[in-house]
C-alpha cells in the first residue's frame, strides 16, 4: 500500500533538517517513488510506465518512465555530479558536472526535455523499467554516502539534499494526480485508497481580520525555494475570509443556478475555456444537480455535500466568487490569515487553494541554482496556497507557493473566498 503520509518530519522541520533526518527522508521519498512505479504497473499493465493507458491525456501527463529517470537524474546532477554542491544557493548552475552513471541521462532528462511533447517523443528509447529502478537505487546510495561524509551541517552544505527530498515529494503528489486522471486505484484492497477521504466541513462563520502589516515568504534560516525569498513587508487592509474551503454544497448552488451558462460570471478567458471544453460541472463530476456524483480514482461515488469542492480550476473558482458576490483572496491575505487566524477556526490542508494572485517574484527575488524552477512560470500561472490530502507532510507549509495555469483542474485544487 502506498503511504502518502510518513510521520515525523513536517515542513518547518524539513527546512532545517540535519544529515540524520535528511537521510531518512531521502530513503522515504525514494521508496514511495518505487512503490508508485509498481502501483502503476499493477493497475495498468507492464508497459504502462512507458506508454500509460490508452486514451490517457498526454498533454497533461508525463511518461511515468521518464519521470522516474528525471527524479534520479535531478538528485544525481545536483548532488552526486555537482562539484559545487556545498555552495548551496550560490552554486553556479553552468559549472561543469561529473559524468552520469547512466549514459545519455543528460539528453533524456536535461533542459532540452522542457516540453511534454519532447518527453513523449523520447519515451520509446528510454531504458527498461528495471534499469530505471536500478538508476534510482544507485543514485540514492551515492547521495547517502555523500551526505554521511559532509563535514558541516550548515544550510549551504545541506541545501541540495533538502531540495532533492522536496522535489521528489512534489512528484509524489503528481503520481496521485496521475492515478486520478487516468482512473485507477493503486491499492483497491487496502480500504483507504491513494489519499484519505476528505473530512466533513462543519459550518464555520467567516473570519474578520484586522488591518495588519505582513512580511510574506521565508526569511529565516534553513531551506527555502527561490520564489519564497525576497519578500517585503506590505500593508494588508482589514478583510473577511472564509474559515475553510468552499464545499460541494456551496458550489452546487452555483451549478443549479445555471452558473456554467451565464457569461457574466466568467472572465473572457474563463468563458472561452468553458465554451471550448463544453464544461457544465467541475472535472471528474458526473452530476452536481441533486447531489454530487464524482469519479474518484476510476470509481463513481456519491460525495457528501459538506466535503470541499476539488478539481476546480481558477476560472471556475473566480466565476463562483462573482456569482456569490465575493472574491478570491490575494496570496498575502491567505498567508496572513493562515498564521493569524489558526486559533479562530481557519482550516486548511484539504485542497490546494486558488488565490487571486498571478505568480511572480517577490521584490527582492534572486533565482536559485535550478533556473527552471520559478522564472518560466512568472506572469503566466496563478498562485495556490495550502496543501491537499495527497501532499506529503514535508510540503505542508503555509508559506509555500504552489502555482498552476488558470485552466488547470486535474490537481487536488479548491478555493475559499473573501468578502468583496
Amino acid at each position: 500500500m502506498i503511504d502518502l503520509h510518513p510521520p515525523d518530519l513536517d515542513h518547518e522541520r524539513m527546512r532545517t533538517a540535519g544529515a540524520e533526518l535528511l537521510s531518512l527522508a531521502l530513503i522515504d521519498a525514494r521508496n514511495r517513488t518505487l512503490r508508485w512505479a509498481s502501483a502503476i504497473e499493477a493497475a495498468l499493465g507492464a508497459d504502462a510506465l512507458r506508454t500509460l493507458a490508452p486514451g490517457a491525456p498526454r498533454d497533461e501527463l508525463d511518461p511515468p518512465l521518464w519521470t522516474l529517470g528525471r527524479l534520479a537524474w535531478f538528485q544525481e546532477v545536483w548532488i552526486g555530479r555537482n562539484v559545487q554542491r556545498r555552495r548551496g544557493e550560490q552554486a553556479d548552475p553552468s559549472a561543469p558536472r561529473l559524468a552520469s552513471i547512466l549514459p545519455d541521462a543528460d539528453r533524456w532528462f536535461g533542459a532540452a526535455t522542457g516540453s511534454r511533447a519532447d518527453r513523449w517523443a523520447l519515451a520509446p528509447e528510454l531504458p527498461d523499467a528495471q534499469t530505471m529502478r536500478q538508476y534510482l537505487v544507485d543514485v540514492l546510495e551515492t547521495t547517502l554516502e555523500l551526505l554521511a561524509g559532509e563535514p558541516a551541517e550548515d544550510d549551504a552544505s545541506l541545501y541540495f539534499y533538502r531540495l532533492a527530498v522536496l522535489f521528489e515529494d512534489l512528484q509524489g503528489e503528481a503520481f496521485a494526480v496521475l492515478a486520478q486522471t487516468v482512473g485507477f486505484e493503486p491499492d483497491p484492497q487496502g480500504g483507504r485508497g491513494p489519499i484519505p477521504r476528505a473530512p466533513a466541513l462543519a459550518a464555520r462563520p467567516a473570519i474578520l481580520l484586522p488591518a495588519t502589516r505582513w512580511l510574506p515568504g521565508h526569511t529565516g534560516p534553513g531551506f527555502a525555494f527561490d520564489n519564497e525569498r525576497g519578500g517585503r513587508a506590505v500593508d494588508v487592509p482589514e478583510f473577511e475570509i472564509d474559515a475553510q474551503a468552499v464545499s460541494w454544497a456551496q458550489y452546487g448552488e452555483f451549478v443549479e443556478d445555471g452558473g456554467y451558462d451565464e457569461p457574466a460570471h466568467w472572465s473572457a478567458a474563463g468563458w472561452a475555456w468553458v465554451t471550448q471544453e463544453g464544461r457544465r460541472t467541475p472535472r471528474h463530476v458526473d452530476q452536481l444537480r441533486h447531489g454530487v456524483l464524482q469519479r474518484r480514482f476510476g470509481q463513481l461515488a456519491r460525495v457528501p455535500g459538506n466535503e470541499a469542492a476539488v478539481h476546480v480550476g481558477h476560472f471556475e473558482a473566480e466565476a463562483w466568487c462573482r456569482w456569490a458576490g465575493r472574491r478570491l483572496p490575494g496570496e498575502i491575505e491567505w498567508e496572513a490569515a493562515a498564521h493569524q487566524a489558526a486559533a479562530r477556526g481557519f482550516v486548511h490542508g484539504v485542497v490546494h487553494e486558488w488565490t487571486a494572485s498571478t505568480f511572480g517574484p517577490y521584490p527582492g527575488f534572486a533565482p536559485g541554482p535550478v533556473r527552471e524552477w520559478s522564472q518560466p512560470s512568472f506572469g503566466s500561472h496563478k498562485v495556490l496556497r495550502g496543501a491537499s490530502l495527497a501532499t506529503p507532510a514535508r510540503l505542508r507549509g503555509a508559506r509555500l507557493r504552489w502555482f498552476a495555469p488558470a485552466a488547470s483542474d486535474g490537481g487536488f485544487h479548491g478555493f475559499r473566498s473573501c468578502a468583496s
